[in-house]
């Protein structure tokens, strides 16, 4: 058994942090958990959303984008590859991209600038594995799980990553409420 990562000293650049999973049932408690994980993003944060269609990765975005207290209705940017929603307040930034459409790793993503705005925002990105990795050697992975096949079953088992010394010693497990 591998030893808690206080006991293992500084995490590793792509060493996980422990896991943390998270149930959730309905729709409001999918955004309320993005309103939790704001509670502990800050600017320089790139956090990585992975599931399949339908298992809930805007609506968790919309509720970050609450509890970031930004700017505008947060909706899928699909066709438009991202968006980004200014502070209402002192906070930073919330720069939401979806990676759907994109083929290529970061090259792809060049043109979007998230290197130039990664320090000084939150980014969220849907669907950006083997995309957007290079960015940073801090993370934070979300997979959201839901039945396949299944369209009327709300429940989502969500698992929740950190990768990186800034997630080393992160209490993630706040996250479930």
């Amino acid at each position: 058994m591998e030893a808690p990562a206080a006991a293992r000293g500084p995490a590793e650049p792509d060493r996980p942090a422990p896991e943390t999973e998270i149930t959730v049932t309905s729709p409001e408690q999918m955004r309320e958990l993005g309103r939790r994980l704001a509670k502990l993003l800050r600017a320089g944060d790139l956090v990585m959303l992975s599931g399949e269609l339908g298992a809930g990765k805007t609506t968790l975005t919309r509720g970050l984008g609450e509890g970031l207290g930004v700017r505008g209705a947060v909706t899928s940017p699909t066709f438009v590859i991202a968006r980004v929603h200014p502070s209402l307040g002192d906070g930073p930034p919330l720069v939401h991209v979806d990676a759907y459409r994109l083929s290529g790793g970061l090259d792809d993503m060049e043109d979007l600038d998230l290197d130039v705005s990664l320090p000084d925002s939150v980014i969220i990105v849907e669907w950006g594995e083997g995309k957007v990795e290079e960015l940073t050697d801090d993370r934070l992975q979300l997979w959201i799980h839901r039945a396949v096949g299944d369209t009327t079953d709300e429940v989502r088992h969500v698992t929740v990553t950190g990768v990186g010394a800034r997630w080393a010693d992160a209490d993630t497990s706040v996250l479930a409420g």
